[in-house]
């Protein structure tokens, strides 16, 4: 019989079946994660080979090399002196970021999800340690960082990349999983809520992809500040130094300290950092389910916001050296679809286009909070008076398009305002709002998809709904570098928009776009009206 003292002398107690119930849960998405990354980087390694030879790749390098612009999105300069360093110059960001945002699901999941829908309370019932799910995520996040990195390591080798760069750019993968899965045990124990714990991480994340991209234009070393930059500045297939990640695993091991310590210092359910107390009467507005929709994703409208305005300006000032790049290497602008005389409007649509994106994950992110309400039991709460299912979910469908075409409004206004200041004129910055703009039909599409998901079914909802949201993202993102046929992005909603401002824009188009986000949002919250809740 295991008694209180031997739990407490023994705080990892239980882990291990923790672990093996962990990694049944999250064996399909971790098994996803990796097959995605690997596949983005063979793919990435595939076209990097097929397209630069040697004397291309000295181009590339005089003139890549030298544009802070590309060297702000895409990594060091000293990458570009090999075709494998050329392939981590042009996938490392995302595959970093991508890591990190699936170390901060696997956390999250294990740890705060477990608490809110009450199943931790099961968990530590049981002879289980006080700090046994903590390690369990842990664990977990590092087998999912493994996974990835295998598969990262296959794809490269695959492809006929050299073995020893191959091993090294693995290896710096596990060390971005190693940091954000720790700070999200920090974020854990310093909030009370998922969202609260993932909104604090992807900070983090953005935070370390600026350090990096300040560090490597301006060359002082600010990227060693970055858990991003750690990895690039290893420099597989170039240098192979192994030196820099010994710094992602000192402040792993320092970040895991913290979340242990600051772990035995909370009551389950509960954070560090204390709750808000509320008003003592609701405000009026709270009345109706818009006006609730509208206060518990307002938060989360303005930070999403705030962020991609931000990137936006830093896209518009980087599009006055767009024309001095080109000039320096005229190859280039044979890829742009009317060459190097609409290149910058090339930028421009392709930037916008990002952005457009991230306003999609915005709205996914906000109708999915429906589902999270609902396996909370919150929306159980909201029918019990006079508002009807289809008021609920209707109220969350149209904050998530409102927040969205507001994420969309300030990425536009961002890069025409950073755009309009680099170039000393202001007259582009209604046209560069309404040309983000115009990307909303593509946008309401996903976001209704979600709505439908969400429609169908609580359980599977957050599934469908990322899975078209990252099939649209990588048909549109790397869609034309991968050279991906035709057939295999025409569901992606941008594949039938307008690139605008390259191209001019297609009002009926636009209309048809609205329509079928119109009508996957009907079927959704009738979907919605005819299930059982919680289903």
């Amino acid at each position: 019989m295991t008694t209180l003292g031997a739990r407490t002398r023994r705080p990892y107690a239980g882990a291990g079946a923790m672990l093996r119930f962990q990694l049944q849960r999250q064996a399909v998405s971790i098994l996803l994660w990796a097959l995605t990354i690997g596949t983005l980087v063979g793919y990435q390694s595939w076209g990097s080979q097929s397209l630069y030879g040697p004397e291309a790749l000295a181009g590339l390098r005089r003139t890549m090399g030298g544009n802070a612009a590309v060297v702000a999105s895409s990594g060091p300069p000293e990458l570009l002196d090999s075709i494998g360093g050329e392939v981590v110059f042009e996938i490392y960001s995302y595959v970093a970021v991508a890591v990190a945002l699936m170390t901060m699901f696997v956390v999250t999941r294990a740890t705060r999800v477990e608490e809110e829908t009450g199943r931790a309370e099961l968990l530590t019932s049981m002879p289980a340690g006080r700090h046994a799910a903590l390690g369990t995520a842990l664990a977990c996040a590092a087998v999912a960082s493994a996974a990835v990195a295998a598969a990262v390591l296959v794809a490269a080798v695959v492809t006929g990349l050299p073995w020893a760069g191959s091993i090294l750019l693995a290896a710096s993968v596990v060390g971005v999983g190693v940091v954000f899965a720790a700070l999200t045990a920090v974020a854990v124990q310093l909030v009370d809520t998922a969202a609260g714990a993932r909104g604090i991480v992807v900070a983090g994340v953005l935070l370390a992809y600026a350090l990096r991209a300040v560090g490597d234009v301006t060359g002082n070393g600010v990227s060693f500040a970055s858990p991003i930059g750690w990895g690039q500045q290893t420099l597989p297939f170039v240098s192979d130094r192994w030196w820099p990640l010994a710094l992602p695993m000192l402040l792993g091991a320092a970040l895991v300290a913290v979340a242990v310590t600051l772990a035995g210092r909370r009551d389950l359910g509960s954070g560090v950092i204390a709750h808000r107390r509320g008003r003592t009467s609701a405000a009026s507005s709270l009345k109706s389910p818009l006006g609730l929709a509208i206060r518990l994703r307002r938060g989360l409208v303005l930070a999403w916001a705030a962020t991609v305005f931000a990137l936006g300006a830093a896209y518009g000032s980087f599009a006055d050296s767009i024309d001095e790049f080109l000039a320096d290497n005229p190859d280039i602008a044979d890829f742009l679809p009317r060459g190097a005389e609409s290149a910058t409007d090339a930028y421009l649509a392709t930037t916008l286009t990002l952005l457009a994106v991230l306003a999609s994950a915005h709205g996914v992110v906000s109708v999915l909070r429906s589902a999270h309400e609902e396996r909370d039991g919150l929306v159980d709460v909201v029918l019990t008076a006079p508002s009807g299912r289809a008021r609920s979910l209707g109220a969350a469908a149209a904050v998530a398009f409102g927040g969205s075409a507001a994420v969309l409004a300030a990425g536009g206004l961002g890069e025409g305002l950073a755009y309009g200041w680099v170039r000393g004129d202001a007259s582009r910055l209604p046209a560069t709002v309404a040309a983000a703009l115009s990307y909303l039909p593509a946008v309401s599409i996903l976001v209704a998809a979600a709505v439908l998901a969400v429609g169908a079914s609580r359980t599977w909802a957050a599934a469908a709904a990322w899975t078209l949201f990252a099939y649209s993202a990588i048909a549109t993102v790397f869609g034309d570098s991968f050279r991906l046929p035709d057939w295999s992005t025409v569901a992606s909603p941008f594949d039938h928009l307008p690139q605008v401002p390259l191209e001019s824009t297609n009002v009926p188009s636009m209309a048809v776009g609205l329509a079928v986000a119109a009508f996957l949002t009907t079927i959704g919250v009738a979907l919605f009206c005819r299930r059982d809740i919680g289903r």
